[in-house]
């Protein structure tokens, strides 16, 4: 399963039981945590998110919003017992942080925190299931946004036809690359006998706090699913400029530049107790669009 679940909605202000900023994506057996506003291991809890199930967190920038949940999270995982290591992507600034209030309670952890402060774009995981890369948007301070990409043969093995020609599974990795077989006593089988078309790959991009800007389209190109924030309607165009954020017309855009096939919108400003809006100001542009809504996850598909 790939998919997101949202643990908070949010924009600084926590408002209408709506939460800061923070997502959980699951790739098949992994999980990964983007972005830890205040309340995010109560909204763990509360959606039934094992926090030892998230072996690596990612940190989008230094607002309140995205962070301040982080000691409170990192301190319970060791006073649960967390003996497995934990990886920490994020601005360079943020560990004298972590490090003078852990120092300040004599916190002593039982794992590993391995820190990976975000310094250039490009590869942060790679591994043979998936890839995470980073990416710069443009926010009052430095803000990077995130792409989980699935990693997939080009090919799958034909079940029904496999069979049939009786050979040893140590071809199967040849074949689901697309090549032809020469066995051992000279006989050819070709690709397309034994094999079958895989599904495209998937992946997620998440933008973080980010002003309107034509080249976060180029960055998260034929994304599967884009998260991009929202903070304002579009009537604040404005605003939305002067604080370094998004509207929703301005979001919409951008999924349709970068050829997403679908849009969540987030980051909802406090001074909005209603939502609907932002859905319709959003569709009449980008109409694959979904509000992200806490507790919901959201399929990549």
């Amino acid at each position: 399963m790939f998919g997101v679940t949202i643990l908070g909605n949010n924009s600084a202000l926590p408002a209408y039981d709506r939460h800061p900023t923070s997502q959980v994506v699951t790739l098949d057996q992994f999980q990964f945590l983007i972005d830890c506003g205040e309340g995010t291991q109560m909204q763990l809890a509360r959606y039934k998110i094992r926090r030892s199930r998230i072996n690596h967190i990612f940190i989008s920038h230094l607002h309140g919003d995205h962070y301040f949940g982080l000691p409170g999270l990192i301190t319970s995982m060791g006073l649960l017992g967390r003996d497995t290591d934990l990886h920490l992507y994020g601005p360079p600034l943020i560990m004298p942080i972590l490090d003078l209030m852990l120092q300040a309670a004599d916190t002593q952890f039982g794992y590993t925190l391995h820190f990976h402060p975000l310094e250039s774009e490009g590869i942060l995981l790679d591994d043979p299931k998936f890839t995470v890369e980073c990416f710069r948007v443009f926010h009052r301070i430095e803000c990077w946004g995130f792409i989980f990409r699935e990693k997939k043969k080009p090919r799958k093995i034909n079940k029904e036809t496999i069979g049939s020609y009786h050979l040893p599974a140590g071809y199967y990795e040849r074949l689901k690359l697309g090549e032809n077989i020469v066995t051992e006593n000279g006989q050819l089988i070709l690709n397309e006998n034994v094999t079958i078309a895989n599904s495209p790959a998937k992946s997620y991009a998440y933008c973080g706090d980010t002003m309107y800007n034509l080249s976060v389209a180029e960055k998260v190109k034929d994304v599967t699913l884009l998260y991009h924030e929202t903070t304002y309607l579009k009537d604040l165009n404005d605003r939305a400029k002067q604080r370094f954020h998004s509207t929703t017309a301005q979001a919409a855009d951008i999924a349709l530049r970068a050829n997403a096939k679908n849009l969540l919108i987030g980051h909802f400003s406090s001074k909005y107790e209603e939502l609907n809006q932002f859905l319709d100001e959003a569709r009449e542009i980008f109409p694959a669009t979904d509000l992200a809504i806490e507790g919901v996850t959201y399929r990549v598909l």
